[in-house]
């Protein structure tokens, strides 16, 4: 008799895992029911691209004005670390939401003050550029500190449907030109 009900109850248990996975994301919103409204598209995480940090764009100096690769005129540096990524699939597109941690250190000539870190965003089918956009993030580095860690967001990059399967997603430092949205 135990062993019966024990499989019943781990079988339920099952189920509610199982459809817990499948859940859409409602962005909060609250369905009172009876709504008529079109079904919210789903939170993907399984075809989801990866996000990459790229050795050579992870770290980012700024020097003195006419100083170059000298330390002792470093204004500051920072570097991105951690990322992570969510998607949202609807009929045609794939949209994700890329979060980057950071850290900007002020440098012998630099202190406390405003940051502005050229940030890039891209993604890439393989062959393809898929989407490319520069964004100045500004960081505030305080008094006294020298330092400060950032989250840097980056939403609604658009991929075409099919594309999480084959896309790579690479976050990097960028000084070159703000080349606009790919789609």
């Amino acid at each position: 008799m135990f062993g019966k009900i024990s499989s019943r109850l781990l079988g339920i248990s099952l189920l509610v895992v199982i459809a817990g996975c499948n859940k859409t994301d409602t962005g909060g919103a609250i369905d009172a029911g009876g709504s008529a409204a079109a079904p919210t598209p789903a939170v993907i995480q399984g075809a989801c691209p990866q996000v990459y940090l790229l050795d050579g764009t992870a770290n980012y100096r700024t020097y003195a004005k006419g100083a170059k690769d000298d330390p002792t005129k470093i204004v500051y540096q920072a570097s991105l670390a951690d990322t992570t990524r969510q998607c949202v699939q609807n009929e045609s597109q794939l949209v994700m939401t890329v979060v980057v941690q950071g850290r900007v250190v002020a440098g012998p000539a630099g202190g406390a003050g405003n940051v502005n870190l050229p940030i890039r965003v891209a993604a890439t089918d393989g062959k393809n550029t898929l989407y490319s956009e520069l964004t100045q993030h500004p960081v505030e580095v305080p008094a006294g500190v020298g330092a400060a860690q950032f989250i840097f967001t980056k939403a609604n990059i658009t991929l075409p449907g099919g594309a999480g399967d084959f896309a790579k997603v690479y976050v990097g430092f960028d000084e070159g030109p703000a080349a606009g949205k790919k789609k």
